[in-house]
């Protein structure tokens, strides 16, 4: 058994006495050995080899305290062998942040010396909240901004990045750089999927709106559909989203792109995440069912599991600084995020370094993430659950939706059809939204009787679930669809009349 494993068996024995008010022995789940050669695992459909461990764009890179170097932070992250990092449009100076440690990284086409096998060992993703990438001004329900010049779009907000990373932050960017990936974040409303898809299979130049996804394709690839990219310009690779709050939105998202254009998410998810209308059990497994690559946040519950309040940081004093609790470690909380089914790498944001490895927050989370896929089974991660979702009165998550329970299926449909002398109903709808226990089966019910069972998968599209019920007479029939998940509970739609 490794340092982590038996690490994780020593926390799960001692969480009753935990739970108790026993306070565990300081330094509890510290390590003092260096991860030499860190974990990776293959990142969904893009062909990259991601280490489990991904560098935050946030915590002290983006909210600095005085007395803290970020550049020193993403230079350590790197000489560890980190090779995913991640930062964004709306992180103040992150993106800047980044761009001091890349030159001296030598990472930067317009600086002498650069190592560009260096640069293609690592994976850079930033984010836009912007929604548009022309027009749509002001539109009900979607939220959009920047850190750059007001009225900007999508597109802006990509060149600035590449400015602020690779160029000379006053809008230029030399020949040859680009970004591993964008993402549009913190997707909240159906409005802003709308928003996000305008045009994007009916692109037209004229158009007086167009939505960001169509420009972020057209950088992609090198292509001028959008009359956006008259130069034609290749400066991403990879397109995603994230989103911290809402699993149907989340999940349109996905079912919406019928042509894969979407090959990551970040998503967040932590030990109190079934508290909630939880990510694991809904969208997490409809993106895996697309093989994209699955990016996990608030490991922490942005630092709400430890000193921090639950509410979006406000400043460098709210930047959590030290590793774990004594009474709450921090490793098991890293293992349960990396080992959610889908994930492949968790985002943590590091407050503070040290040449001390046991009070170092990058080590210490880079120690953590050393876990396989399955590496904490389901009784490990119920007793983490158990533990955290007193902290904050089980309250951390303030970023995410409620509990919404299991839910019925929506849109159930029953439309009448004949084939030669035969009869029959066939039966439509799309899936339930499972609460702390996942969706199972779906039951088919006529005059208050089960006819059948539908196994439960992920709806990866737009297409419904169906199933077929041939009729043996002319009559009036009264049908109802019921979701249920492994807990046995049940969730029935309204039912619906045949005449």
């Amino acid at each position: 058994m490794n340092n982590q494993n038996k690490s994780r068996r020593v926390f799960i024995k001692t969480t009753a006495a935990a739970a108790a008010g026993i306070a565990l022995m300081p330094g509890f789940g510290f390590v003092t050995n260096r991860v030499v050669k860190p974990m990776k695992r293959t990142f969904g459909k893009l062909g990259f080899e991601v280490t489990t461990l991904g560098l935050g764009g946030q915590a002290s890179i983006q909210w600095t305290p005085e007395d803290i170097d970020p550049v020193k932070i993403i230079l350590k992250a790197f000489s560890k062998g980190v090779n995913y990092f991640d930062t964004s449009n709306v992180y103040g100076p992150s993106q800047v942040n980044y761009g001091k440690a890349f030159q001296e990284l030598s990472l930067s086409p317009s600086r002498a010396g650069y190592n560009e096998k260096l640069r293609r060992s690592v994976f850079l993703t930033t984010k836009t909240h912007l929604r548009h990438a022309k027009g749509g001004v002001n539109t009900p329900g979607v939220s959009s901004r920047t850190n750059g010049a007001e009225g900007s779009f999508t597109v802006d907000d990509v060149k600035r990045s590449l400015s602020q990373m690779f160029g000379d932050n006053q809008g230029n960017y030399p020949a040859g750089a680009y970004l591993d990936m964008v993402l549009i974040h913190n997707l909240n409303t159906m409005e802003e999927v709308d928003a996000l898809y305008e045009g994007l299979y009916d692109t037209d130049p004229k158009a007086e709106s167009i939505g960001a996804l169509a420009a972020l394709r057209d950088y992609r690839d090198g292509t001028n559909l959008t009359g956006l990219n008259p130069k034609e310009e290749k400066l991403i690779r990879h397109i995603g989203f994230s989103g911290h709050y809402s699993p149907p939105v989340m999940v349109e998202m996905i079912q919406r792109d019928k042509t894969n254009l979407l090959d990551a998410m970040l998503i967040a998810i932590n030990t109190n995440d079934r508290l909630n209308f939880n990510m694991q059990y809904n969208v997490i497994p409809v993106a895996a069912a697309k093989n994209m690559g699955v990016i996990a946040m608030k490991v922490f519950a942005d630092g709400a599991m430890y000193s921090k309040e639950p509410h979006w940081t406000r400043g460098p004093m709210e930047v959590v600084r030290t590793v774990g609790s004594t009474a709450l470690p921090s490793r098991p909380l890293v293992e349960y995020s990396l080992t959610t089914p889908g994930v492949h790498t968790a985002i943590i944001g590091i407050g503070q370094i040290s040449d001390n490895p046991v009070v170092c927050q990058l080590e210490q989370n880079l120690s953590a993430a050393q876990v396989e896929p399955t590496g904490m089974n389901s009784t490990d991660r119920q007793a983490i659950e158990k533990m955290t979702q007193t902290v904050k009165e089980g309250k951390t998550n303030y970023f995410q939706m409620p509990d919404k329970g299991l839910t019925a299926p929506v849109h159930v449909v029953v439309r009448q059809r004949t084939s030669g002398n035969d009869r029959f109903a066939d039966i439509s709808w799309d899936t339930s939204f499972a609460g702390n226990s996942p969706v199972k089966s779906y039951e088919i019910w006529r005059d208050g009787n089960q006819i059948s069972s539908v196994t439960h998968r992920p709806q990866t599209g737009k297409t419904p679930f169906t199933f077929i019920d041939k009729l043996s007479d002319g009559d009036t029939h009264e049908y109802a669809v019921a979701a249920i998940d492994f807990a046995g509970r049940r969730a029935e739609s309204e039912v619906i009349r045949l005449e």
